[in-house]
């Protein structure tokens, strides 16, 4: 797997992450940590400046795939499947679903 890839899944996860501590099955630990872990990731604020050699990445490479993980097992899995499947919907662009809207 690229890193391309992988970065448009971690993307993609914070996405997910985002929509499940919104969504109000979600315990109230895992929403604080998945909010902060997401707040952080987009953040321009780090705790370390990324201009200080090594040590200015590590705590985006450390701190927020950790606060994701974490997240990520506090979750329930059914609401955890409905936010990656909104979250893949709206990553999907326009032209590209393959389903056809269904009739309301």
């Amino acid at each position: 797997m690229s890193l391309k890839d992988r970065t448009r899944i971690l993307k993609q996860e914070a996405h997910a992450i985002y929509l499940a501590v919104r969504d109000p099955r979600t315990p109230k630990v895992a929403r604080v940590i998945g909010g902060a872990a997401v707040a952080y990731a987009l953040s321009p604020i780090d705790l370390i400046p990324d201009f200080i050699p090594v040590l200015g990445y590590l705590d985006d490479v450390l701190i927020v795939p950790l606060g994701l993980w974490l997240a990520l097992r506090m979750i329930p899995a059914e609401v955890l499947q409905d936010a990656r499947d909104q979250a893949r919907a709206a990553a999907t662009p326009a032209g590209d679903e393959h389903e056809t809207p269904s009739d309301s």
